[in-house]
Formats: C-alpha cells, structure tokens, sequence
C-alpha cells in the first residue's frame, strides 16, 4: 500500500515540494520551478532579473576578496614589523 501523502513525514509525491515549502515562505521565487511561461517577454524579463542578481552577487564577491587581500596584506605587514622571537 502507497504512503498517504497527506499523513506528516510522508514522502511528497512532487520531488520538489521540500523546495516550495522550505522556500514559500520566504517569498523568493526558485528559478526553474516556476510555472514555465510561452510569452517571450516574460522570459525576457526573467532573464534581465537574473542578470541583475548575478551582477549584485559578483559584486559582493569581489568586495570579499578585496577584504581578503587587505587582511592578506595587513597580517604580512604586522609580521614582517614584529620583533622575532628567539627559536621560532
């Protein structure tokens, strides 16, 4: 006999409904999941949101490794400026 999907820790019949509950209430929308559209414009529009995120995200990658190479830089200074210790 199948599991009843509707009994708690059942198995979901759709393999991404974990996703939509773990993201619904969140309110961000899974690209991909979404119902697929046939306007051209509203994949357009898609697309451009993408792009801006993933231009946000690059972004904000590059400002953490410019604070990685500036810590990078300070810990060498502050070695290179502290007194050696005998032994090491």
């Amino acid at each position: 006999m199948p599991d009843d999907p509707s009994k708690p820790g059942a198995p979901p019949s759709d393999p991404f409904e974990m996703f939509r509950r773990l993201w619904g209430p969140l309110g961000v929308p899974l690209p991909g999941m979404a119902m697929p559209t046939l306007d051209p414009q509203e994949v357009e529009k898609r697309i451009a949101d993408l792009r801006s995120v993933e231009g946000w995200l690059t972004m904000n990658l590059n400002m953490v490794k410019f604070s990685i190479q500036g810590l990078e830089m300070q810990k060498a200074a502050l070695m290179a400026m502290s007194p050696k210790k005998p032994g090491s």
